[in-house]
């Protein structure tokens, strides 16, 4: 499915990925859940896959939580930049290392719901009219959500898949 356009269009294409995603992890059986992947991947395993998109998730709710309110959120995250992404990407890692898939999974329900409704709050034009938000500078806040949801949901599926062959 080509990028969200409309609201709807952003709704089913994040549920439909983020199902995908979770119906791919619950594809294998117990035993290949905490399997290690092949090296040179920042990503170690499922867990850290879920647990990097639960991560973005809360980076996406305190930006436009902070954005909202008219003050200028830390984006990508305080002390990082666009550019140094790969070193916040290793911190989120070292975060959730010793957490267990099971509680990782919760979380990301939660923060999956979370930014459901920030989507559902908005009307079409809010969500894809550009610079309608100071914070979102000259783009749309769907540009925002389509990258912390349904992109990064795709992106976790290959990811997996190609690890987990």
């Amino acid at each position: 499915m080509p990028r969200p356009k409309t609201k709807d269009e952003l709704i089913n294409l994040s549920n439909q990925n983020y199902n995908k995603v979770l119906d791919l992890v619950a594809s294998f059986p117990e035993e290949k859940l905490n399997q290690e992947f092949p090296n040179g991947y920042l990503n170690r395993n499922i867990r850290d896959v879920l647990a990097h998109l639960h991560h973005w998730h809360l980076m996406m709710q305190d930006w436009y939580r902070v954005g909202m309110t008219g003050n200028k959120p830390n984006m990508p995250a305080k002390g990082y930049t666009w550019k140094t992404v790969p070193d916040l990407n290793r911190k989120i890692q070292k975060i959730y290392s010793q957490i267990e898939l099971t509680k990782v999974k919760k979380l990301l329900q939660n923060s999956f719901n979370e930014l459901q409704k920030i989507i559902d709050n908005h009307t079409e034009e809010e969500l894809f009219e550009k610079r309608r938000f100071k914070w979102t500078g000259t783009t749309s806040l769907a540009s925002y959500l389509i990258s912390a949801t349904s992109s990064h949901y795709d992106w976790a599926y290959k990811l997996i898949k190609k690890c987990m062959k």
